[in-house]
């Protein structure tokens, strides 16, 4: 899981979750984003063959993408859409640098599979996770999922406070001086810390749960959970002694792009996690 801000605000976070990436064994990688310009109820697939970077170009993996399309449960996006998200493109680099250190040409990276993730329900999510399931199960597939997290701040219309053990909140633009224990940055950690529990802690109805008692703008929440729904569909149909650690995710990294001190300050917050299967 890595972030998709601009490199110089998430460059940081993302590297960390890159250096615990394993593409030696890849066959096809899985990129998943949020939708920002374009409403979905679902997920989208590119009809493009390859995407280009300033590095080379990354092919698609039309195969997969066809087979996905089969189903019946995902759209098309237009190129317009394809070109203006950037919660898929930003990613783009990195994965093309990282293959590049596992292959030795370009004719030999595996292909890639970007998903639009949009604005999906529970019941969504969980129905992604089963048709994704088996890719997710298949040890030479890699999932990256491009999220960031808090966006606090007026200008985000989003400027929820919670006290120091995260058990009550406030919305400060209902007036009121700024609080001054926790500080307004301290509470946007303790904001992001509780999201970033309920995701490791591996139920996706926990994070949803989560999400919806904080309202916190973590902007990858679909796709995130669309990853952990699938994960539970995997688990739930192995063997009783599976290892409950595998699946988890485990976050290496957080920062924030800025400490704000009133409701004219803003900042965007990154984190970044990997999972093994």
């Amino acid at each position: 899981m890595k972030r998709h801000a601009g490199y110089s605000y998430s460059g940081p976070a993302a590297a960390w979750a890159y250096a615990s990436l394993d593409l030696s064994k890849a066959k096809r990688v899985f990129l998943l984003g949020p939708s920002h310009a374009l409403y979905l109820p679902g997920c989208a697939l590119t009809k493009h063959s390859k995407y280009a970077t300033p590095l080379g170009d990354l092919i698609v993996d039309r195969e997969t993408t066809k087979k996905l399309k089969e189903t019946g449960k995902f759209d098309n996006m237009s190129s317009s859409a394809d070109e203006t998200e950037h919660s898929l493109e930003m990613h783009l680099p990195y994965i093309y640098k990282m293959l590049s250190r596992n292959f030795a040409s370009p004719a030999e990276y595996p292909p890639l599979i970007p998903i639009l993730v949009g604005n999906t329900s529970e019941a969504a999510e969980k129905l992604y996770g089963e048709i994704l399931a088996p890719y997710l199960a298949d040890p030479t597939s890699v999932f990256v999922i491009s999220s960031d997290f808090c966006h606090w701040g007026s200008r985000f219309d989003y400027t929820y406070y919670v006290s120091s053990d995260g058990s009550k909140g406030v919305n400060l633009a209902q007036g009121g001086e700024p609080p001054k224990n926790p500080s307004i940055h301290e509470s946007i950690a303790i904001l992001d810390r509780l999201s970033m529990d309920a995701i490791e802690g591996g139920q996706h109805k926990d994070f949803l749960k989560e999400l919806k008692r904080t309202g916190n703008t973590v902007c990858g929440r679909h796709p995130i959970g669309v990853v952990m729904a699938a994960i539970e569909v995997l688990k739930s149909t192995s063997q009783s002694d599976v290892d409950p650690g595998k699946g988890r995710f485990k976050f290496v990294r957080y920062e924030r792009s800025s400490d704000p001190e009133d409701l004219d300050d803003s900042s965007v917050s990154y984190a970044s996690a990997y999972a093994v299967l």
